[in-house]
């Protein structure tokens, strides 16, 4: 049954001691790929590393939120050239988080649109990070998706085997049902992760079983969110099936029919060979 964890931070410390074991695990559990999402240039190298090392972990890279602040124009220089690698498939971790506000807000958003432009200049993906941001997360990408291709209305260099356009996922989706609709008629995947498996998340289960089968993706967010039975324990990639499962069971469907779709759909938007 193949499986692909659409969000993983496997250059973090939490797995310095046992990565390679880790990655081992992952592979026993079936998982077919990896997406290792960075929050700042050193993790964007060191996502890329793990890509180079491992053939089927891929790359993203971009500055988070919260490090808005440091995404300069030397800063956005080195992601452009790190998007280059053959194992970068989307920009990201970007987006906005209003709930900790640990950069300005207005910075926050300067570096979203700036991360936002050069995804569309490259022609990859976006992996969208939204917390407590919801209004301006959805303003700011109905104006990216609508906006001509760059530049002047030309084709981007669009990575091969993506889609056409602008389009991305928000990753660990917390706006609830409500918002949900918005974020469909943008053309965005839907990212599902360890929360699913919660027992007070009914919400977030209405999501996972209303989101169309074509545009869900399952995560873990690792080492963070992690699904029962693990729940207070770091987090890893082989828990995605617990992922999986939840979301089976909130769309009364099969666990392989759950990860046959997302492993497709993350073929589809990122590109990659999983």
């Amino acid at each position: 049954m193949p499986l692909i964890d659409s969000h993983a931070h496997l250059d973090f410390h939490q797995f310095n001691d046992d990565r390679d074991a880790v990655i081992a695990r992952a592979r026993e559990a079936e998982l077919v790929a990896i997406l290792n999402a960075a929050t700042n240039l050193a993790s964007g190298w060191a996502s890329v590393s793990l890509a180079e090392t491992h053939d089927f972990i891929y790359a993203a890279v971009g500055i988070h939120p919260h490090g808005a602040k440091t995404a300069t124009r030397t800063a956005l220089e080195q992601l452009r050239a790190l998007s280059r690698h053959p194992k970068v498939v989307a920009i990201g971790e970007i987006g906005l988080d209003y709930f900790r506000d640990l950069s300005p807000r207005p910075a926050q958003r300067q570096a979203f649109a700036d991360q936002l432009a050069l995804a569309k200049e490259v022609g990859l993906p976006v992996v969208v990070h939204s917390r407590d941001a919801h209004d301006d997360v959805l303003g700011i990408l109905r104006d990216w998706v609508q906006s001509p291709p760059y530049p002047s209305g030309a084709s981007p260099p669009r990575a091969e085997g993506t889609e056409e356009g602008q389009r991305g996922v928000l990753h660990s989706y917390a706006a609830g049902p409500e918002r949900l609709e918005e974020a469909l008629e943008i053309g965005f995947y839907i990212g599902i992760s360890g929360p699913v498996t919660f027992k007070n998340a009914e919400q977030l289960r209405a999501v996972a079983a209303a989101v169309p089968l074509d545009r869900l993706l399952i995560e873990t967010d690792c080492p963070y969110l992690t699904p029962e039975p693990y729940r207070g324990k770091r987090n890893e990639p082989a828990y995605v099936r617990y992922v999986a499962q939840a979301i089976a069971r909130a769309r009364g469907v099969s666990e392989e029919t759950v990860a046959q779709a997302t492993a497709d759909n993350a073929r589809r938007l990122f590109g990659i060979d999983g």
